[in-house]
Parts: C-alpha cells; structure tokens; sequence
C-alpha cells in the first residue's frame, strides 16, 4: 500500500455487473488514459496489464464490497471505497447537467479521489477468517428468510384444507410439525389415524406438552368436520408435501452452516470477548464478531462505531429548524443483530431491562427502546473491543456506580426498597 504522497495518479473505477469502465488521472487533472474491460478473467488480465504503467496508483470505486472489490485488493493497489450518496454529490459538483454516463461517474470518481483523497481511509483485506464468517453469517441469514418464505407459503395452502394443523401447532419452524404433515398429510389421513396414533406421533417427535396436549387432540378430533372438495384437497396436500421437502433439505443445509460457522468462530482469538456478551449466545456472538471484525483502527472512538452500527440518529439543523432522524446510511447487518441481542440481553442484564424500561416510560416505541439499549451497548463493546477485556458484569457494575450511572441508581434503589 501506498503513501499517499507518493500516489501520482488516480483510478476511478465505475463498476458494473459485467464491464467496469477505468478513467485516470494526475496530479495535474489531466486524463492520461481511460478504459473499459469485461468482468472476467480476461478482462481483470486486460485490468493488470494497464496498471503496469502506474506503479503509484490508488483507485477510488463506489462500494467496498464484492467482486469487484476482491480483484482490486487481489491486484496489489490502493483502494478508496466511497460511499453512494457521496459520489453522487462528486458528480453534481463536476456536472451542472443531469448528464449521467459511466466514463463521467469514473471521471468524477478519479477527480475526488485527487482532490479529497488525501483524507479518506484506504480499504483494508479483511482477515480471512473475519471474511468467511461475515460471509456465512449473511447468507445463513438469507437461507433464513427464503425457510420463512416457504413456511408462509406453508401456512397459506393449510388454510384452504387443513385448519386442523394450524390451531394445533403454532411453531412451524419446528421440523417435528412437518413430520406431522408428512405423517398425516390430509384431515381424512388424521381422523382415521386415531387418539392412539395421534398421541404415539406426539410423544414419538417430543410434542408432548401438558399444556397444549388437550387443545391439539380437540384439534386434531375436528380435522374430519372441515368440508373441502376432493379436488382442493388433493392438490393443496400435493403442494404441502412439496413444501415439507424443501424445508427438511434447506434444514439440512442450515445445520451445515451452523457447523460451519461455529468452528470458525471457535477459531477466532475474539472468541472469548463476544462469547462473553450476556444473550449473544452461539447464534449472535458470531454474526457480532463477524460484522465487526478485527481492525481496531477502524473505529478510533465509540461514536464512530455508534454511526457504523446505526444506533446514533442523524441531526438537521437550519437556523431555528432541528430535527434527528433514524440513520439509513449504515451497516444494515450489524445494526439487526445489535437490535436482537439488545432486545436478548434484557433477560441476562438487570440493568439492560431497567434502561429498557425507562425508555418505554419516556414514551418511546418498542423498536426505539431497543436502539437506544444496543447504543449504551456499543459503548461497552468499542471499550471490550479496544482492550481485548470480556465483559464482568461486577466490574461494570462497580464502574457505572463510581461514575454515578442514573441506571444503576434506580437498581440500587429498587433493591433497596
């Protein structure tokens, strides 16, 4: 990586799914050569063969992410990642037209990159651990939502013959409850089942509960009375069974992916540090570590994690007009997973329900709760962070009391009484 004082010229790189267009250059704004290659090995080839005439480069690319980005870093050169909305507003600044063409976004890009550059912050590779969890982490995330897809999907053909099913399981993230339908796939196959049948599958797939036991088999009892046609019927179990299918198999790979990121993040020397985190759990404490990384220059202060994590509001203020507003510019995957375990920690951390219970006092939503609890959180995670210091309840406890925390005056005081 380069000193910025010794870059002589400078790349803007205007991405695309399948061409990247390249404009550059010097010190003196002077377009010494511009470019556009395919994405593919030929083309990041053709990308390794042009910069050889610069050896004292640095490219300036709207995103900080994806393929893209990995051939560039892979390449050996400097790389200023820039935010959307800020190259945007580079290009307004250049162009008073709505011209808007990938050569003028990768001129633009080129051109802020030389003017302002010298107080950006170069990308730096993540750890390659760091990396393949993050990865993992967000696409089990996504395996996630296409499970809840299809369990809407689920749901809404049960509706239209099988109501049976849906009073008698509210889970159905459960694979137990597909088993049931794979079981006893129509009201018909149910009824002629049997109590006996109907209680053996119970206490077979551990469903078994005391307390819904009664309303299940009163369920189960009336699955007979619901009046579909034959032709519904048949074709709607059809379609369920496909379901159950899907789900058991991305089930399978779900566990995979568990595995996977569980050894990973056994592997972490922050293992212990997250670990610690009250209500983080093996399912929160990786996607934390994850999103956070290991680059303690990132975030030289708690405030700029804050920004990063989507905790602290956005202000706007004109003359006598001041307004805050929820930050959307942020890392989206950090700030759910702050929100999750916020809303965890209220179990394990006497203090995280107490402020949590003063926020809903103050009349905020239980959403804008949460935000604030993850905000005083981040606090302490940046200071964990920084020190490589698990979290000690006792000693934050004993911190907070010595700095005279309003949180821990209330606890202090509700003991007391």
């Amino acid at each position: 990586m380069k000193n910025w004082n010794e870059i002589t010229h400078y790349f803007g790189f205007d991405w695309a799914k399948d061409h990247h267009q390249v404009v550059i250059v010097d010190r003196q704004a002077r377009v010494v050569a511009e470019f556009e290659f395919e994405h593919s090995m030929e083309g990041w080839n053709k990308w390794r063969e042009q910069i050889r005439d610069y050896p004292a480069l640095a490219v300036a690319v709207e995103t900080n992410q994806g393929a893209a980005v990995e051939q560039l870093l892979q390449s050996g050169v400097t790389v200023y990642p820039v935010n959307p909305r800020c190259a945007k507003a580079y290009r307004q600044r250049k162009i008073a037209t709505s011209n808007k063409t990938d050569r003028l976004d990768a001129w633009c890009l080129a051109e802020a990159l030389r003017v302002d550059g010298h107080a950006w912050r170069a990308l730096q590779p993540l750890d390659s651990i760091i990396q393949e969890l993050r990865l993992l982490c967000r696409d089990e995330l996504r395996l996630i939502a296409q499970r809840t897809v299809l369990i809407n999907q689920l749901q809404q053909a049960l509706t239209e013959y099988y109501p049976a099913a849906l009073e008698a399981f509210d889970d159905w993230t459960v694979p137990a409850t597909w088993k049931f339908l794979e079981r006893f796939p129509t009201p018909g196959a149910l009824a002629s089942a049997g109590p006996k049948k109907w209680q053996a599958f119970l206490h077979c797939h551990k469903l078994y509960r005391a307390h819904t036991q009664e309303r299940r088999l009163e369920a189960f009892g009336k699955a007979g009375q619901w009046g579909s046609s034959p032709a519904v019927e048949n074709a709607k179990s059809l379609l369920v069974l496909s379901l159950v299918k899907l789900l058991v198999t991305l089930e399978k790979q779900l566990q995979e992916y568990r595995k996977m990121i569980e050894k990973l993040f056994a592997s972490h020397p922050d293992h212990d540090l997250f670990g610690s985190l009250p209500g983080a759990g093996p399912k929160l404490a990786p996607r934390l570590l994850s999103e956070l990384g290991d680059d303690r220059a990132l975030f030289p202060d708690a405030d700029t994690l804050r920004c990063y994590a989507g905790t602290a509001p956005v202000s706007y203020q004109s003359g006598q007009v001041h307004k805050v507003y929820l930050r959307r510019q942020c890392n989206k995957h950090l700030r759910n997973a702050i929100h999750l375990w916020a809303d965890l920690s209220r179990r394990w951390c006497q203090w995280a329900q107490v402020y949590y219970k003063q926020m809903r006092q103050r009349h905020k939503s239980h959403a804008e709760a949460l935000r604030c609890l993850g905000h005083r959180w981040l606090k302490i995670i940046w200071k964990m962070w920084q020190t490589r210091t698990p979290y000690d309840a006792e000693f934050h406890m004993r911190n907070q009391l010595q700095h005279g925390s309003w949180v821990f005056q209330m606890m202090t005081h509700k003991t007391g009484e």
